[in-house]
């Protein structure tokens, strides 16, 4: 039993790294491609969601639009008996607000300008995820920006200034 189950799987890591592949050649093959990977935290996987939701990013006139369709928006709530003012979103392309999200997370160490984004969050009293939700929000306009002029990302942080370990 356990000898056809570890042939199995061992056949399911071969499909898996036959698939990755093959959407790595499609991805490069997309010209839009270097613009979506040159920021900090969008790799294949990342870049290859984005192009299957949204495309080249026409289909949103601005930003907040584009946001809102990922679900990364704030939202009020309208019951009429709370007094809290907004709340997180639970809409939107799930597929792109997780892919966004795991982005903002994995940039957090690679990019000292999403880091200071971040940092800058934690500090004014938001939780993590909340953080990281704001990050993902002010990242996904920046990625609106990027698609729409067609230039690649570029750090907001001077690179003459040393950074705080």
């Amino acid at each position: 039993m356990i000898p056809s189950l570890a042939a199995s799987l061992t056949a399911v890591h071969t499909q898996r790294r036959a698939m990755e592949a093959q959407i790595n050649t499609l991805l490069e093959a997309h010209p839009l491609s270097p613009v979506l990977t040159s920021m900090p935290g969008v790799g294949v996987r990342t870049a290859a969601v984005l192009l299957v939701t949204v495309g080249d990013g026409t289909s949103f006139p601005t930003a907040v639009q584009f946001v809102s369709y990922a679900g990364l928006a704030p939202t009020t709530k309208s019951s009429g008996t709370s007094i809290h003012g907004e709340h997180a979103p639970r809409g939107g392309n799930r597929q792109l607000k997780r892919a966004m999200f795991l982005s903002a997370f994995a940039c957090m160490n690679a990019d000292p300008a999403s880091r200071a984004y971040y940092d800058k969050q934690r500090t004014r009293g938001k939780t993590h995820t909340q953080a990281l939700l704001r990050l993902a929000r002010q990242r996904i306009s920046v990625l609106f920006a990027m698609l729409r002029d067609g230039t690649f990302y570029e750090s907001r942080t001077p690179a003459n200034v040393e950074l705080a370990a």
